[in-house]
């Protein structure tokens, strides 16, 4: 894996959590805003529209630079909807490119032919 791939899907994991998280707290305020006077819809709103066109545009990159199968394209676009998916994409792609790494390292002490 090259470093631009590298970055690409680092970019996307580091804005996946928050984007999950931001998810979350606009269902939050929603209910609040039925039950109570509290109404934080239109900046919470603002704010996981922002994280999502992110992270929407770095799954584009990633998918892209890491020329990942359709199949796993959609996974990390579905997990984008998803509540609480983008925590699984974070764990996911921490594991890929931690996996990338052990890869690389391997190609330079030439203990495999990958």
């Amino acid at each position: 894996m090259d470093l631009k791939t590298a970055t690409a899907i680092r970019r996307l994991r580091l804005v996946s959590a928050p984007e999950a998280i931001s998810f979350l707290l606009l269902l939050v305020c929603s209910v609040l805003k039925r039950t109570t006077d509290f109404n934080a819809v239109p900046v919470m709103g603002m704010v996981h529209g922002v994280l999502f066109v992110l992270y929407v545009i770095f799954w584009a990159d990633a998918w892209n630079r890491a020329k990942w199968s359709l199949k796993t394209a959609a996974l990390y676009f579905v997990l984008s909807v998803l509540p609480a998916g983008g925590f699984f994409a974070e764990r996911r792609l921490r594991r890929e490119a931690e996996d990338a790494v052990i890869a690389s390292r391997a190609r330079q002490e030439g203990v495999v032919g990958a």
